[in-house]
């Protein structure tokens, strides 16, 4: 049954740059409406889509006094007043890092993800290939590896990244991050076979990833969607990364290695060219594009419109975003 679907966020979109819950948005939309539904959005203040109407979003105001008439549900991705008059679900994209309560309605972004939070109903983030062009599948000899991601934050561990590049002997390319950093404690990197390259974003960052060897992502934390490893796997490239968070649900034995151990990583790191990157493009077409998004969740639209909450009772969530790295083995 086609539904007619608003989905409401405080961000600006399309993202500039970076942006993870940005992008995601779009490319549900617009895989909604190849289904059949129709689709708008409220969203902040300079926000506008080819494919779709973009209203501004008060967050003042009731979002039921600001949908399109004939909206049958809404699709919250940030904290909004939960509407009093219209079926709704809203999506998590993130850790709490405060025990809450949430709607019975509430999906989250991975397996792992939904449990740690205490809830069931989840959703993979999947890519609309649209924004990055044709993958190369030709591996170069002068290949880097790639970072993606905040390497100010802790929790995505640069450091590690940069020890499994330096004790396989290959060059890194950072995509998202300086080489002198003061915004959470001061770290300066002088090993010229890393390469910064600052929050790139674009053409420019599609071209870094479709020409390296693989993505390193050693996180130390419950990553809750990895929108880079989707991204890479759209590429064809290996992952290598620690076994926390989605990334189990994400990366098979085919398409890289998890492990915590920097040693491990680094043999894995050595042994890069045994991977197919057409398999691996073909494990990202098999599970995580905005097609399969976009059908998971609309079988989740439907569940609510017939008067079903995908939990029986409110989502009692505890921290999840604890202060506390994970293990990180020599």
């Amino acid at each position: 049954m086609a539904m007619n679907i608003c989905i409401a966020l405080d961000k600006l979109i399309p993202a500039y740059l970076y942006g993870g819950t940005e992008r995601v948005v779009v490319w549900l939309g617009r895989g909604l409406q190849e289904m059949g539904h129709t689709v708008s959005y409220l969203a902040a203040r300079g926000s506008a889509l080819d494919f779709a109407p973009v209203r501004e979003l008060d967050p003042s105001r009731p979002l039921e006094e600001q949908v399109p008439a004939g909206t049958d549900l809404v699709h919250m991705h940030t904290d909004l007043p939960w509407p009093e008059e219209l079926p709704a679900c809203m999506t998590r994209h993130g850790n709490t890092n405060r025990a809450r309560t949430f709607h019975p309605n509430t999906i989250f972004v991975s397996r792992k993800h939904a449990n740690n939070h205490g809830a069931e109903a989840f959703v993979h983030l999947g890519l609309d290939p649209r924004e990055y062009g044709e993958p190369d599948f030709e591996a170069r000899a002068d290949a880097r590896w790639i970072f993606l991601g905040k390497a100010a934050w802790s929790v995505k561990n640069i450091r590690g990244t940069i020890a499994v590049a330096r004790g396989a002997g290959h060059e890194l390319d950072v995509l998202g991050g300086t080489r002198l950093n003061f915004k959470m404690g001061f770290r300066f990197t002088p090993d010229r076979h890393v390469h910064f390259h600052g929050m790139v974003g674009g053409e420019e960052k599609h071209r870094l990833m479709r020409r390296s060897r693989g993505l390193l992502f050693p996180v130390l934390w419950d990553e809750p969607g990895a929108t880079a490893v989707v991204e890479s796997l759209y590429f064809g490239l290996p992952v290598l990364g620690t076994p926390y968070g989605c990334l189990p649900e994400q990366v098979t034995e085919e398409v890289g290695v998890l492990s915590n151990s920097l040693s491990e990583l680094v043999d894995a790191a050595r042994d890069h060219a045994k991977y197919d990157r057409r398999a691996i493009h073909a494990h990202w077409r098999n599970g995580f594009t905005y097609r399969d998004m976009a059908k998971k969740y609309a079988a989740y639209y439907q569940r609510i419109l017939d008067g079903e909450d995908l939990h029986p009772e409110p989502i009692r969530s505890p921290v999840v975003r604890q202060k506390k790295l994970y293990d990180w083995l020599p």
